[in-house]
């Protein structure tokens, strides 16, 4: 029986700003050998997708966390933001001094002042993770950095498809949730700010579920067969449409207990453990 296994890129295949589990790679390859789909399922834009990532080989890949997908280079799913909807996310950035990017299906546009706020993180989380491998004996991985973003003013508006915030407050994802009202999806970002809080911002309903079920109806399968693996919290809605959610072992513990099933971490053979134990490699 073929099956699909859709799976999130960050703290799942990729571990974050850093490497690849050589067994992850192996994992996916053999699976689809052996006739079964897997489907990249994240929260990035695709042009902004790791190229080691997307060298594994896909059959397909929903983005910013379900507003878009593609399969061999045709759009299969769409769902933008209306201008309307772009410029009151922004309106509340600008009234709280929020820092910000914006997604479209091809890049990710960044506000003034975000990228120093990013690039200190992704150097303190390589730092942190070269002294791990190192106590390891491990000599850390070659790696690149977050993509530079491009500035706000190239952004076609009508492309957006959600938003990612930097906020200084502790409490945007809350405050932001009320204040923005019940047409957007507000969740927490995976980004950790002492003081501050990360999130990101979508439409209400459009979702990796929402994409999922999309996916699945096109290509005429039931989610009863349908595999989601990932550890974060844009991941929820993808554990409650598959038949079979795997939370990482990287993942929170609500996730976990969310999803049920639980591998081992990203550089953990979390992939390829939770596809043996599945049946399908």
């Amino acid at each position: 029986m073929t099956r699909i296994a859709f799976l999130d890129v960050d703290g799942t295949i990729l571990e974050h700003g850093s490497a690849i589990a050589p067994s992850t790679v192996t994992a996916i390859r053999q699976a689809r050998a052996n006739g079964h789909l897997v489907w990249l399922c994240t929260g990035r834009a695709e042009g902004d997708i790791h190229p080691d990532v997307k060298a594994i080989g896909f059959d397909g890949a929903i983005s910013n966390g379900g507003a878009y997908a593609t399969r061999d280079g045709e759009m299969v799913v769409e769902h933008p933001m209306r201008r309307d909807d772009v410029a009151a996310i922004e309106g509340y950035f600008a009234a709280h001094g929020i820092h910000y990017f914006l997604q479209t299906h091809e890049a990710v546009f960044a506000s003034p002042g975000v990228e120093p706020v990013i690039r200190e993180y992704v150097r303190a989380r390589l730092a942190e993770r070269a002294a791990e491998l190192a106590a390891q004996g491990i000599d850390a991985p070659a790696t690149r950095s977050i993509p530079r973003a491009r500035p706000l003013s190239e952004i076609d508006r009508d492309r957006v498809a959600k938003a990612v915030f930097i906020s200084p407050a502790p409490d945007t994802v809350a405050h932001g949730a009320q204040e923005l009202g019940e047409r957007f999806h507000v969740i927490p970002g995976s980004i950790p700010l002492p003081g501050g809080s990360n999130g990101e911002i979508g439409l209400a309903g459009v979702t990796k579920g929402s994409a999922i079920l999309e996916v699945l109806e096109l290509l005429g399968l039931d989610a009863t067969d349908a595999i989601g693996i990932g550890d974060s919290w844009n991941d929820v809605e993808m554990f409650q449409v598959v038949g079979t959610p795997v939370a990482m072992g990287n993942a929170a513990p609500e996730l976990q207990r969310l999803a049920g099933r639980v591998t081992t971490a990203v550089l953990d053979d979390g992939v390829h453990n939770a596809f043996a134990e599945l049946g399908l490699i």
